[in-house]
């Protein structure tokens, strides 16, 4: 039944490269070829981020150079750099905004799943004791959208690193501008209190990997983390497809 779902969606609704228009894919493979997925994870600085290397035996905490180290993150992994980079853009938007292209969400989790390959965080190591926990939107916005595409991402992308997500710990209580119509001074104030936690039972000695479509200023992963580390979370950790301000 499934096969002849898709089948029937593939025949009336066909799939089209949002940056070529080649039939058949969401991103057909020579566009994929050009994304440059990154091969090196990078601190959390907001100019000139240094390069990160994984410390031997101790892969999950070195996301952070000795200059980042009062960001509530304990680190970013991002597959792309967003500037200038017309197909990751033009994948982003049309999965967050109309036409809603909600089936992005299994493009975007395997960018990810090649950065995570070539950069050799794809390991037991990184995953063991982890969960997964989507940034959360108003519940008027996805009303309006019918999804989080967060939540959506985080779905497909645990499918295939077998970790869970935990949908019902982060909430957002506070119906907030679009951060990216604001500054930096004022993205850190519009998401301020705007985050609150339930169940931290659920965060007890847990590594949480927030996943986000992209990173810009961090105000908004950082707000969360903050209410997570202070609910009971062991690290918390960034997992976007893109970085916007970078390099």
């Amino acid at each position: 039944m499934n096969n002849f779902n898709n089948f029937a969606k593939d025949l009336f609704f066909p799939k089209f490269c949002f940056s070529c228009q080649k039939e058949g894919f969401y991103l057909c493979p020579d566009c994929w070829h050009i994304l440059d997925i990154l091969d090196h994870n990078y601190c959390l600085c907001e100019t000139n981020p240094q390069r990160i290397f994984p410390l031997k035996n101790n892969l999950h905490n070195s996301g952070k150079c000795h200059k980042c180290q009062d960001n509530k993150l304990s680190g970013l992994y991002f597959a792309v750099n967003y500037r200038n980079n017309k197909a990751i853009e033009k994948l982003i938007k049309n999965f967050k905004y109309q036409p809603f292209a909600k089936d992005l969400a299994k493009t975007l989790a395997l960018i990810l799943v090649e950065h995570f390959i070539l950069t050799n965080i794809n390991t037991n190591i990184i995953w063991d004791k982890s969960i997964l926990i989507p940034i959360p939107i108003h519940i008027k916005r996805q009303k309006h959208r019918g999804y989080n595409q967060s939540e959506e991402l985080a779905l497909q992308l645990s499918q295939i690193i077998k970790v869970p997500v935990v949908s019902d710990v982060l909430f957002k209580i506070k119906n907030t501008q679009p951060q990216a119509e604001l500054k930096k001074l004022q993205r850190i104030e519009n998401i301020k209190n705007a985050f609150v936690v339930k169940n931290k039972h659920k965060l007890k000695n847990k590594k949480v990997f927030l996943i986000d479509d992209i990173y810009t200023t961090g105000s908004t992963m950082s707000a969360c983390a903050d209410v997570l580390k202070k609910s009971g979370a062991k690290q918390v950790w960034g997992i976007t497809i893109a970085r916007e301000e970078f390099l």
